[in-house]
């Protein structure tokens, strides 16, 4: 397999995950460092999510589903939310068309009812935009929070009325807002955090995890392909 982006040398004999899921930490501590406000930060990462997702379907990832927003970011600071809702209203517009042209579908997880009108427009639109596309799955993690996952997946089992030996984790995980996708294969977070902040409690129970201390808007696609050989290197047990 040869790429116009792929540089660094992997193996694609190997197992390569098909689901990665990217806690993108570190936007605004890049942006201290630059000296410079966190909107520019979080632009600068969203500019880094376009050239992962690149690389990543280059290598034949299926899924790539990233923490863009969490439950608990609301309690940042007004300026920044409005910056972020901007952010995702103008990535999702401009970007559209060259998601179509790379194969890209996107999706989206969380709470989607709470964000605001112009961003739900806006996703809608390149959700059906994209809907054909499958060269990659592009899944934004926006006002998501592993534990509200849980608990809304608990209420549709209760509306249910099924029984408690109906329960299985089969029927939990069908619930879950990741379905489509199945459970990620791998688990990477940036900015040297080592921690999952509330992100796919369920579903990375036998994810491999691999940290680094880049922040986001510094993550290359070599560091992707740096995250994957360390993958391949390790031996998934799944419990056995």
């Amino acid at each position: 397999m040869t790429s116009s982006i792929l540089q660094e040398p992997i193996s694609l004999l190997k197992e390569i995950p098909r689901h990665i899921a990217i806690i993108m930490d570190g936007n605004r501590r890049w942006s201290r460092k630059c000296g410079l406000p966190p909107s520019v930060g979080h632009w600068e990462g969203a500019e880094a999510l376009t050239d992962i997702v690149r690389a990543a379907s280059d290598l034949g990832v299926k899924t790539l589903t990233v923490y863009a927003f969490s439950t608990e970011n609301w309690t940042r600071p007004n300026e920044e939310i409005e910056g972020l809702m901007n952010l995702f209203e103008i990535y999702l517009t401009k970007k559209r068309e060259s998601l179509v042209q790379d194969g890209v579908h996107l999706d989206a997880i969380g709470d989607l009812a709470a964000l605001p009108e112009r961003v739900k427009k806006a996703l809608e639109l390149t959700r059906k935009a994209t809907e054909r596309c499958d060269k990659i799955n592009l899944v934004l993690a926006i006002n998501y929070g592993a534990r509200d996952e849980i608990r809304r997946a608990i209420c549709k089992i209760i509306e249910q009325g099924l029984k408690p030996a109906d329960i299985t984790e089969d029927l939990i995980s069908s619930k879950l807002d990741t379905h489509l996708y199945g459970d990620p294969d791998l688990l990477i977070r940036t900015s040297g955090e080592l921690r999952i902040s509330n992100f796919l409690v369920w579903q990375i129970s036998y994810a491999e995890i691999y940290t680094t201390d880049v922040l986001w808007p510094d993550f290359s696609p070599e560091k992707l392909y740096e995250a994957v050989q360390e993958y391949q290197s390790r031996i998934r047990r799944k419990g056995h």
